[in-house]
């Protein structure tokens, strides 16, 4: 599972555990997601707020709603996979060219490190999303789409 390691922490725990069972049991959710950019392996996810626990939102200050998404991604060291703690900034961009800037927020829970960020989005909405990840020496984006669907 990568990026979902039990940490001490039970708001990680619950958290990790939440985007777990998104990946597995939601139709309209793409599965967490690898790729390696240079040395780092990145994991990311896109999924709604409506699958968190209502206390795993209020612990990291996220909207509950049917049209708000989260965006959920980890860097590892490719050789040691050790997390990552970097600077991340990205858009999201729709079909009809709004961009939306993503606002990263940075979450360690133990030894995890991962990067949050909120998107409100439109029931059935497709969404390009480009993520620069800095970490003071070189920067890679990451590119990927989800469409977001209000449960």
């Amino acid at each position: 599972m990568g990026s979902f390691r039990v940490v001490k922490s039970l708001g990680a725990y619950w958290l990790n555990v939440s985007l777990i069972l998104v990946s597995l049991f939601s139709a309209h959710t793409l599965a967490e997601q690898k790729v390696s950019l240079a040395d780092w392996d990145v994991h990311y996810i896109a999924l709604n707020t409506t699958f968190l626990t209502p206390e795993v939102a209020k612990q990291y200050d996220i909207v509950r709603s049917k049209f708000n998404g989260l965006i959920n991604i980890s860097v590892l060291d490719k050789t040691t996979q050790e997390p990552q703690s970097l600077l991340l900034s990205g858009e999201a961009k729709n079909l009809l060219g709004t961009v939306k800037k993503l606002s990263f927020k940075k979450v360690t829970e133990g030894k995890a490190i991962y990067y949050l960020a909120t998107l409100p989005f439109s029931d059935q909405e497709q969404y390009r999303i480009s993520v620069l990840i800095n970490d003071g020496t070189q920067q890679k984006t990451l590119k990927f789409q989800h469409k977001f669907y209000a449960e």
